[in-house]
């Protein structure tokens, strides 16, 4: 059997070549990131498919959940199909679908509210609005930054993101509240939200902001996240037209799915549905 020992050159190589694939900066960042952990767990080790199997059970005895597990193995996976070490990849672990969300993760929309009276009432304006551009529109978080003076005007925002282009419209009550922040910040075109050197906001600084909001907001911060936000928007429209093939392009999803993800109920929603079939007598 071939040795294999990975080195900084080598990953710094597979960050190019993602880069070169268009992947999301976030995509990125999370791949270095997983594959950084499995490096450091190595601790200078050669690489082999043993070795890679023997990472994936140290995981699952630290309490990672499969779901997370496999999505650090999608990363390692890819470096090893990269630079042609494919004897070196693990197999997913094997996840039977799930019936129902966990409610200790799940954003009510009593919660939403209270995350946006929270910021404002703190002065975080910008937060604020932030939050409910991603729950009003259901972008990702990495999308911000093609809400610009310009779709506020026009009402719709173009986004390119892993080769594809979605046009997504904006409300237009979330229009006049972004052009008057953007009148009143000075910001004649470009992006709307941005840090005060003037540079973009990160998906790291979004991130932060809204977990500082929880225990003001008094909300569990394993339900305060980006994401959360979009969950809520599939929910929430899905209730309003029931269809859901157009929430997946809403949503930029390229498999129903992957939609489908978004819908799954509570087991508190299960149970109150079952108990209104009334057929118990």
């Amino acid at each position: 059997m071939n040795q294999y020992n990975l080195t900084m050159e080598q990953i710094t190589a597979y960050r190019t070549w993602l880069s070169g694939e268009e992947k999301s900066a976030g995509t990125i960042e999370k791949y270095l990131r997983d594959i950084g952990a499995f490096a450091r767990w190595l601790k200078g080790a050669p690489v082999s498919k043993d070795r890679t199997s023997e990472w994936k059970t140290h995981l699952l005895a630290q309490g990672y959940a499969p779901v997370t597990i496999n999505s650090m193995l999608a990363a390692l996976n890819g470096l090893f199909h990269f630079l042609g070490w494919d004897e070196c990849r693990s197999k997913f672990l094997r996840i039977q679908r799930r019936l129902f969300r966990e409610e200790r993760r799940e954003l009510t929309r009593g919660e939403y509210d209270r995350l946006l009276e929270t910021a404002r009432s703190l002065g975080r304006e910008r937060l604020a609005l932030v939050m409910e551009t991603l729950c009003a529109t259901g972008i990702r978080v990495s999308e911000v930054c093609y809400i610009t003076v310009e779709a506020a005007r026009a009402g719709r925002a173009e986004i390119s993101l892993k080769g594809k282009i979605r046009t997504i419209l904006l409300p237009q009550k979330l229009c006049r509240k972004l052009r008057k922040y953007a009148r009143k910040n000075k910001i004649a075109s470009g992006e709307i939200f941005l840090t005060r050197s003037r540079s973009g906001l990160s998906r790291k600084q979004i991130w932060a902001e809204m977990k500082a909001l929880c225990g003001q907001a008094g909300i569990a911060p394993t339900k305060v996240f980006p994401h959360n936000l979009r969950h809520l928007f599939a929910r929430t429209f899905y209730k309003v037209c029931c269809d859901v093939v157009k929430l997946a392009d809403l949503l930029g999803h390229s498999s129903v799915e992957t939609t489908r993800i978004y819908l799954i109920s509570s087991g508190a929603d299960h149970a109150r549905q079952l108990e209104q079939l009334g057929l118990v007598r």
